[in-house]
């Protein structure tokens, strides 16, 4: 177990594709356009592109198996250690007690080879996760229940001495599935995820191969958006009947509805391709992805806290996401999606699985302070209301205006926050309900908050009020603008239930 190992020698073609592919498709398109423009020129360049081609897969091939040489990891005692670097040497360790879970990533060239990324998380982010590229799948599940039952405390079977040597393990146990989503679940999911993140990526696009166009994209934006153009195409659309404006508008308007459906559906397949989630022994497992497929095992202690999100529109079909707050992170983000489009009455389990009760219609709910609504509309309203007078004075009237009518907006913004933003505490959980048209809920376990911090401004010191904040590994838990002693009682009540435990006998 205490052998320098290496990754498996076909993460050398992933390197070496990945590194071609940022070099040859650049080349070939400026090949493309120097033959376009300048045939003469293209006619002097064209015997040396062969050689040239060759010269960089030798080039990428011997930095790729320089780089995979150099590259060895070891499973120690006390932990693990990565050491990489052609020139330069560079050598990570991550102790186990640092070690909150070990998953798996396969991206789409690695998946094609039978390869997986080892990423162990510290719940740090960033630099801190160390990451191993790439070992075969057998190996990576190996790995990882290596590691896990070094983490735990438990006897381990030793690591292979090289990448395909070892009998394949036995798979991660399956477990009682949770929660899965078929296509047409996808499928309407994706409906709701509206986006026109597609206009972005074709600008970003021609931006990087505008010199193929015919045209200066930015000159043609340019013209496309000035103000003749703009009154001109103003002129035509007045020339058309009342019918045939109307149907402009709404073919407009419905363009891009279907553009941004198109685009949240195939984000959609491609995110949550396959989700599964599944109960197993050592925790919940989920899998998802169509080009990157992640596996993810969230032990059950080390889910600090969940949430359940939904949207306006989604809220009025019943639909809901659920997700764990956990002490590992999850590409980047402290939540782990579970159930990221449900109904409650499949949430509801899931919850239950990892120790936490949803509230249900007997729930006492508390209201935060009413002056801290007030004071925020009376700031809001004298802020915004100055600035529209001084427009109206000067003569700038449906400016003011408009902000008049923005600061009305806001000031009932304040109103319905108060009224449905709420906050309730139970024998074992703290919860929060925040939001009007997209309400959010938030429960965590008494016992498992680190820390509660009661604080004061100069505002709210004199009107009476204050925000509570509980300190948790993997998120945050806060409430603004509650009484003092509302605050100071559910400060004390989960202070209590800390106090009562003992941490030296909970799982790690």
């Amino acid at each position: 177990m205490h052998e320098w190992l290496r990754v498996n020698p076909l993460s050398m073609a992933v390197q070496m594709l990945r590194t071609l592919g940022s070099a040859i498709v650049p080349a070939a398109f400026v090949i493309f356009g120097a033959g376009t423009q300048d045939s003469e020129k293209f006619a002097e360049i064209a015997p040396w592109i062969i050689p040239v081609v060759v010269l960089i897969i030798g080039v990428n091939l011997l930095g790729a198996w320089l780089g995979w040489v150099r590259l060895r990891y070891r499973v120690g005692e006390a932990d693990v250690r990565v050491e990489q670097g052609i020139v330069s040497r560079q050598a990570r360790s991550v102790p186990y007690e640092r070690i909150q879970d070990v998953s798996l990533e396969q991206k789409l060239i690695p998946r094609l080879l039978g390869l997986v990324e080892v990423k162990f998380e510290t719940g740090a982010g960033g630099k801190e996760e160390l990451k191993l590229s790439y070992v075969s799948e057998a190996e990576g599940e190996k790995l990882r229940e290596t590691v896990r039952a070094l983490v735990e405390g438990e006897s381990a079977a030793p690591v292979a001495a090289a990448d395909g040597e070892a009998a394949a393990p036995a798979a991660e146990p399956s477990g009682e599935t949770l929660f899965a989503m078929d296509t047409k679940r996808l499928f309407v999911f994706g409906l709701f995820n509206f986006s026109l993140v597609v206009f972005a990526v074709l600008i970003g696009a021609l931006q990087q191969f505008e010199f193929l166009l015919p045209f200066d994209l930015w000159d043609y934006l340019a013209d496309l958006f000035r103000q003749d153009t703009i009154a001109q195409a103003g002129d035509a659309l007045a020339g058309y009947t009342l019918v045939a404006q109307i149907a402009a508008i709404l073919y407009a308007v419905v363009a891009v509805i279907v553009v941004g459906m198109a685009s949240g559906v195939v984000r959609t397949f491609v995110q949550d391709w396959e989700f599964r989630l599944d109960r197993t022994p050592k925790g919940f497992r989920r899998r998802r992805g169509l080009l990157t497929k992640t596996d993810v095992v969230m032990p059950v202690h080390r889910v600090q806290a969940l949430v359940v999100k939904t949207g306006w529109l989604r809220r009025r079909f019943g639909w809901h996401g659920l997700s764990f707050i956990s002490l590992a992170q999850d590409s980047g983000k402290a939540n782990h999606d579970v159930a990221p489009f449900a109904k409650m009455d499949e949430i509801a389990p899931i919850a239950a699985e990892a120790g936490f009760s949803l509230p249900g219609e007997s729930q006492e709910w508390r209201r935060a302070s009413p002056r801290h609504y007030g004071d925020k509309a009376v700031i809001i309203g004298t802020i915004l209301g100055l600035a529209a007078m001084g427009n109206i004075v000067f003569g700038n009237a449906w400016i003011g205006f408009a902000i008049a009518l923005v600061a009305l907006i806001l000031i009932l913004r304040e109103f319905f926050l108060w009224n449905f933003d709420r906050h309730a505490l139970d024998p074992a959980q703290v919860l929060s309900r925040r939001g009007w048209l997209a309400p959010r809920l938030q429960v965590a376990n008494r016992v498992k908050l680190h820390s509660v911090e009661i604080s004061q401004g100069p505002i709210q010191r004199w009107r009476g009020y204050c925000d509570l904040k509980f300190g948790m590994a993997g998120g945050s838990f806060s409430f603004d603008g509650l009484e003092l002693s509302d605050a100071q009682n559910l400060r004390r009540a989960v202070l209590d239930s800390i106090a009562a435990v003992d941490f030296a006998h909970l799982p790690r």
